[in-house]
C-alpha cells in the first residue's frame, strides 16, 4: 500500500487505515470474534493506521485493539485514539489532571506504554484556543506518554487554529464526496504545516457505499437511527450531515463514475486519497470482508480530472447548501 507522511507526525502510514467506532458501539452489535476479524483482515491488507476512541463503547473498542495487538504483534501498526468525549462538554474538563487519569485508562485498555498518538476527541471550540491545554499535552510527550497529539475537529476553522499550534501532529476531520469545504483552507495548510491530515467519516455513514436504499431500516443502537436530528451528537457525524434522502439523490448522481471492477464505496475513498494533503483515510468495517475491500481502495488508479470536475458539480448542486457553512 502507498505510505504517506507529515513532517510533524514523523512517521509513515499507509493512505487507507481502519476506524475502530464500528468495534466499540454506536452502530449496532459486533461480536469480539468479528471485531479481531475485522482487525486481522485489515492488517492482512496492508492496513497499518488504526483509529480509535476512549468513548467507543466506553473502551471496548481499544480494548479489542489491544488484544489484537498482542495477537499480532504491533511491530510497523500505528494506533491513534482519542480522548475527552466521557465527560460533560465543558472547556474546563479539559485540564492536566484529566488528560493523565484519561491517558493512564487508554495505555493500559491498549496495553502499552506510549501511544502513538492522542487526539483531543471534538472538544469544546474554546479549547484549541487555551495554551494550558496544550502545554498538557507537550509534558505529555516530554514523559513519553505519548509519542504525538493530535485534534479530532468538527469545522475547518477549529482545525485551522489547531495547526497554528506548533506541536500539533495531526488534525482528523470529516472529509468525503459530501464534504468538501476542507479542500479549501485545511489541506493547503496542514501541508504548509507539516501537519497530518486524518479523513474520517470518509462512506457519509455508510450512504457513500452505495447499498441503502429508501427502505432501509437502522437498529435503534445505531446512530444513523437515533442521531438523525444530532439529538445525541453533533449531526454532522451522522450521513456527514446530509439529509438522508438528498444523500440518497447524491449517490446516484456519482454511481456512474464508478471505475470498471470497483465498488461505490472503493470510488469514494479513492477520490478522498487523491487529495493533496490527505495522509490517511479511515474507513469503518463490520466484518473482515468490508476491511479488505476497503483496502482494496488504495490500489485503484487517481480518478481523472472530468470525474473530480463532476463530484464537485453533484456537491455543489445537491449538498453545498445544506452542509458547507455549518462545517
Amino acid at each position: 500500500m502507498e505510505q504517506r507522511n507529515a513532517r510533524r507526525l514523523g512517521r509513515q502510514v499507509g493512505v487507507v487505515g481502519l476506524g475502530c467506532w464500528q468495534l466499540g458501539a454506536d452502530w449496532g452489535q459486533v461480536e469480539e470474534s468479528d471485531a479481531l476479524a475485522v482487525l486481522h483482515a485489515a492488517a492482512d491488507t496492508g492496513v497499518d493506521f488504526f483509529d480509535t476512541a476512549d468513548v467507543y463503547g466506553d473502551g471496548r473498542s481499544e480494548t479489542l485493539v489491544g488484544k489484537f495487538l498482542r495477537e499480532r504483534g504491533d511491530a510497523g501498526i500505528t494506533v491513534a485514539t482519542k480522548m475527552g468525549r466521557r465527560v460533560d462538554q465543558v472547556p474546563e474538563n479539559y485540564s492536566r489532571e484529566n488528560f493523565l487519569a484519561w491517558n493512564d485508562r487508554s495505555r493500559a485498555n491498549l496495553g502499552v506504554d506510549t501511544l502513538d498518538l492522542v487526539q483531543l476527541h471534538c472538544p469544546p471550540t474554546p479549547v484549541y484556543s487555551t495554551d494550558e491545554v496544550f502545554d498538557a499535552l507537550d509534558e505529555m510527550v516530554e514523559a513519553k506518554r505519548v509519542a504525538a497529539y493530535g485534534v479530532s475537529v468538527e469545522t475547518a476553522e477549529e482545525a485551522l487554529t489547531a495547526i497554528a499550534r506548533p506541536n500539533v501532529a495531526s488534525v482528523q476531520i470529516i472529509l468525503n464526496a459530501f464534504r468538501l469545504k476542507p479542500l479549501e483552507r485545511v489541506l493547503p495548510a496542514a501541508a504548509e504545516a507539516g501537519v497530518a491530515v486524518i479523513a474520517r467519516v470518509p462512506l457519509a455513514s455508510g450512504l457513500l457505499s452505495g447499498k441503502y436504499t429508501r427502505s432501509t431500516e437502522f437498529g435503534a443502537d445505531d446512530h444513523r437511527n437515533y442521531n438523525r436530528n444530532g439529538d445525541a451528537f453533533d449531526v454532522g457525524e451522522t450521513f456527514s450531515g446530509v439529509p438522508y434522502e438528498v444523500g440518497l439523490e447524491a449517490v446516484e448522481r456519482l454511481r456512474p463514475l464508478v471505475p470498471a471492477g470497483a465498488t461505490m464505496a472503493q470510488f469514494a475513498l479513492r477520490w478522498i486519497v487523491d487529495q493533496p494533503g490527505v495522509t490517511v483515510v479511515i474507513p469503518g468495517a463490520r466484518n473482515a470482508d468490508q476491511a479488505r475491500a476497503n483496502s482494496a481502495a488504495a490500489d485503484l488508479a487517481p480518478l481523472p480530472e472530468d470525474v473530480r470536475n463532476e463530484v464537485r458539480a453533484v456537491y455543489d448542486e445537491l449538498v453545498r447548501p445544506l452542509v458547507h457553512d455549518r462545517w
